[in-house]
């Protein structure tokens, strides 16, 4: 599985971790950015994860912000984008299996760094599970 992970300055810590956790856990990962803590505008970051996943170059991607809306908002904006803001392990699983989320939203300043890690295992460890969910997900591919 290749992922797509970027996120802003108020994600750029987080974002460290991630991407060292992908890295020892074996999964090819690309860094969209940013590069540092230099302030950016989320939207840009959110807009690029989006596209590489809807390009199909990404399986999923991540996205970070200081709370995880924004960015979440930014890549939902992408055509074929089901992004998830999630910030417990219960919702992580769900995103996957009833909204088959392609993103995976997260903020930096609402959860800590093992939770994160907690949440990004169980998000790409769950498959979806299709059935009932199939239909609702294509609802939602067909509204743009």
């Amino acid at each position: 599985m290749r992922i797509a992970i970027g996120s802003d300055h108020g994600g750029f810590r987080l974002k460290k971790e991630i991407i060292q956790h992908l890295k020892d856990k074996g999964i090819e990962y690309t860094d969209l950015g940013t590069y540092d803590e230099k302030s950016v505008d989320y939207p840009d970051f959110g807009r690029a994860v989006g596209e590489a996943v809807a390009s199909g170059k990404f399986e999923r991607g991540i996205v970070i912000c200081g709370t995880g809306i924004g960015i979440s908002i930014a890549a939902n904006k992408v055509p074929g984008i089901r992004a998830a803001l999630c910030g417990d392990c219960f919702s992580a699983k769900a995103s996957r299996e009833h909204n088959d989320a392609n993103v995976l939203a997260l903020g930096e300043r609402v959860i800590g760094t093992e939770l994160a890690k907690m949440i990004v295992d169980i998000w790409l460890d769950t498959k979806f599970a299709g059935g009932r969910h199939k239909n609702r997900v294509d609802k939602l591919n067909n509204m743009w």
